[in-house]
């Protein structure tokens, strides 16, 4: 689960990392509200999960309570990269001489924490790793031993610090790494950590991920999310036992197990389509869940095509086809579904869906090509 950089920051306050003075607004009213407060400018973020905001026009100076309402009435409703901005961060502007990125992150190749940190901050570390690679210092960090001080030192040295700013900086990634373990993260990142003109150090970004299986022991962090967390399509899937993960094609998959969902999506690629989503229904056979299944897929309006892939083993396929009958009959399906079925009780399900306006194939090659044709019609 992604955190916004408010709800971050807050985090970060708590495990004394210095950020600058702010608060997040719904509106632009209580914007202008808090940017009043600040004796200079005011600097106004989108909280949006999407990186590049300041590109796209979500991050914005202004200066005084009626250009802070006019820029914050800009950028609440802004759509950012597919996503309505709906809140956003006003802080106090901080004078900034130098930018630099600090994160740590799981590498699971080699099963460790990594400390990756650069002197060029400010923008994406992908793009920094594939322009300045050399400028890029990453550190693996034993479970057992912990961040000592080696792992910090070529960061710092590198960024040419003073002694005090040296100090500063070397406590702030101490105490990341701290919230990296005890909030069972994936990444906490600062992006920039800046050094400003008087020579303090302080985390002008914030972002975390944290492991949704994890948030069961991460009450204060759920209580943050719990409302956007609860809304999202893949957390109700999952609360019914479903896998789903969405994606920016047009083919709605409907699979059981994870390897065959990955194969459906490899084939559909295969014959020149984009699969929709990643959606297992697992090894139940319960007709509900696939009922359920089908309005997840209606509930994304660019799926133009479904794809039933079901291979019957514990799932029992003429289960799957009651619930496909169910489902069809009930939510007013408006786009083909093609079906291919195999397995137990495939002869029954082949007879439960004789005579529905459902597609059906007997195999998965010919199910993905129907499937990629009735999409390019």
């Amino acid at each position: 689960m992604k955190l916004h950089e408010f709800q971050a920051k807050a985090i970060f306050r708590k495990y004394s990392i210095p950020v600058p003075e702010g608060s997040m607004a719904l509106t632009p009213e209580k914007a202008a509200e808090i940017a009043s407060g600040f004796p200079g400018k005011a600097v106004i973020k989108a909280q949006v999960h999407v990186g590049g905001r300041g590109k796209a026009g979500g991050v914005k100076l202004s200066s005084g309570k009626e250009e802070a309402f006019a820029t914050a009435g800009t950028i609440l409703g802004m759509d950012l990269k597919g996503l309505i901005v709906k809140k956003v961060l006003v802080e106090k502007a901080i004078d900034i001489d130098k930018e630099y990125y600090v994160s740590f992150a799981i590498d699971r190749a080699k099963h460790m924490t990594v400390f990756i940190s650069s002197i060029m901050g400010g923008v994406d570390i992908e793009d920094v790793a594939k322009k300045s690679p050399e400028s890029i210092n990453k550190s693996y960090i034993d479970p057992f031993t912990g961040l000592k001080d080696f792992h910090i030192r070529p960061f710092l040295k590198q960024a040419g610090l003073d002694k005090d700013a040296c100090a500063q900086a070397s406590k702030i990634i101490k105490n990341l790494y701290k919230i990296f373990l005890e909030t069972d993260a994936n990444l906490v990142e600062i992006n920039p950590l800046v050094l400003t003109k008087d020579n303090k150090v302080i985390a002008a970004d914030a972002k975390m991920d944290i492991d949704d299986n994890a948030m069961y022991r991460q009450q204060e962090i759920y209580d943050m999310v719990k409302d956007e967390l609860e809304a999202q399509p893949e957390h109700q899937a999952k609360q019914k036992g479903l896998s789903y993960i969405k994606m920016e094609g047009n083919i709605g998959c409907i699979v059981n197990g994870a390897g065959l969902s990955m194969a459906t999506m490899d084939i559909i690629k295969l014959y020149g389509g984009e699969p929709a989503n990643f959606l297992d229904i697992g090894g139940s056979s319960n007709p509900e869940k696939v009922k359920y299944a089908m309005q997840l897929l209606m509930g994304d309006e660019n799926v133009k095509v479904a794809f039933f892939n079901i291979f019957g083993g514990i799932t029992r396929c003429d289960d799957v086809a009651r619930g496909l009958i169910s489902a069809i009959s009930e939510l007013k399906v408006n786009f083909p579904i093609v079906v291919r079925l195999t397995g137990t009780n495939a002869s029954e399900a082949k007879e439960i869906l004789k005579g529905s306006e459902l597609i059906f194939e007997e195999t998965m090659i010919g199910a993905a090509k129907k499937a990629v044709g009735l999409v390019a019609r």
